[in-house]
C-alpha cells in the first residue's frame, strides 16, 4: 500500500514511523464534496489537517506518552481521487477503500470533507463487524434528513443512512434540525440524542451517553459539534457547542470504557485568514488515537 512522503505525512512523520506495514495506525483522506449547503471548501479539508499536523507535538501531556512511538507508527494514505464519483459511486469507493484497510487488520482514521461520507465508512465496518455497535456522533447537526435537496446521499441525510444499516445511533450537542429529524430522535428505538441545552455542568448527560452504547463504538466528529469559539470554520456553524474540555473528556471517557473501532473528522473548512479549525482538528486527531492505544 502505497504511503505518503514525510512532507505530507500526518505529524511530518520519517519513514521509520509512518510504514504501512508496520503501522497499526492508517490515516485516510477522504476529499469528498458534492452536497455541501452553506458554506463550501470542505474538500481541502484533508490536506489542511495534514499540514497543520506538523505542528501538533508527539508527547501529549495528559496521556503522558508519545503516542506514534509507543504504538509503533501511523502510516498517513495518499489522498483518495473520487476521479467526479458522487452519490452512490462516491460510496461504493469509500466502502471499497476502507474495506482493504480494515481487511490488513488497520486502525482506520478517515479525515474527511463533509458528512456524507461516513456512511461509506460505516458501510466497511458492518461488514467487517457486524452491526451490532454504536456510531457516536458529535455534532450540532442530527444529518437526519431522509434526503436533502432531493438527495439521500446529502452531508445532511448521513447519519439516516448508516442508521440502514441497523446500527445504533447516539447524538452529543445537536442544535440544528427540522422537526422531521426531532421525530427519529423521539421514536427511533436505535437513536439517543443528547442536545446541547442538556449539557450540564454535573455530567449527567455523559452518563446517558455511556449508557446508550454498545461495547463497541465508531466515533464520528463533525467540527461544529464544537462551539466555534473552538472550531470557528466550518460549514455550517452553530452557537452553544461542546467546550473542548466537554468533548475530550467525553471521548476519553468512552474510548477507555469501550472497544472503538475507528473514527472520523469532517466537516472543517480551510481558510487564508486562520488555521485554528484544522490546526484544532489536527490536535483533536491525535488525542483520539492517544485515547484508542493508551499505553
Amino acid at each position: 500500500m502505497d504511503v505518503l512522503g514525510i512532507e505530507h505525512n500526518f505529524l511530518a512523520l520519517e519513514e521509520t514511523y509512518s510504514s504501512y506495514d508496520k503501522s497499526p495506525v492508517v490515516i485516510q483522506s477522504l476529499p469528498y464534496e458534492h452536497t455541501s449547503s452553506y458554506h463550501k471548501g470542505s474538500a481541502g479539508g484533508p490536506e489542511a489537517l495534514l499540514k497543520a499536523s506538523h505542528f501538533v507535538e508527539f508527547y501529549d501531556e495528559e496521556l503522558d506518552q508519545e503516542t506514534v512511538f509507543d504504538l509503533g507508527g501511523i502510516a498517513t494514505l495518499p489522498i483518495l481521487d473520487f476521479k467526479g464519483a458522487t452519490d452512490a459511486a462516491a460510496m461504493d469507493l469509500i466502502t471499497e477503500e476502507t474495506r482493504k484497510l480494515l481487511k490488513d487488520e488497520k486502525f482506520v482514521v478517515s479525515i474527511g470533507s463533509e458528512h456524507s461520507i461516513t456512511y461509506g465508512i460505516i458501510r466497511a465496518f458492518v461488514e467487517k463487524f457486524g452491526s451490532n455497535f454504536s456510531i457516536l456522533q458529535i455534532d450540532a447537526h442530527s444529518d437526519l434528513r431522509e434526503a436533502y435537496q432531493g438527495n439521500p446521499f446529502s452531508h445532511a441525510s448521513a447519519m439516516a443512512r448508516c442508521l440502514e444499516t441497523d446500527v445504533h445511533l447516539t447524538q452529543v450537542g445537536i442544535r440544528a434540525q427540522c422537526i422531521e429529524e426531532s421525530k427519529v430522535c423521539k421514536e427511533h428505538p436505535k437513536v439517543t440524542t443528547i442536545y446541547a441545552h442538556q449539557l450540564d455542568e454535573a455530567g449527567e448527560w455523559m452518563k446517558t451517553v455511556m449508557k446508550s452504547l454498545k461495547d463497541h463504538v465508531y466515533i464520528t466528529v463533525d467540527a461544529d459539534g464544537f462551539d466555534p469559539s473552538v472550531m470557528p470554520s466550518v460549514g455550517t456553524a452553530e452557537p452553544n457547542g461542546l467546550s473542548w474540555q466537554q468533548a475530550t473528556r467525553l471521548l476519553k471517557k468512552v474510548c477507555s470504557k469501550r472497544k472503538v473501532l475507528g473514527f472520523d473528522i469532517v466537516e472543517f473548512i480551510p481558510r487564508e485568514t486562520d488555521t485554528i479549525t484544522e490546526y484544532n482538528c489536527a490536535k483533536l486527531a491525535y488525542k483520539m488515537i492517544g485515547y484508542t492505544h493508551k499505553s
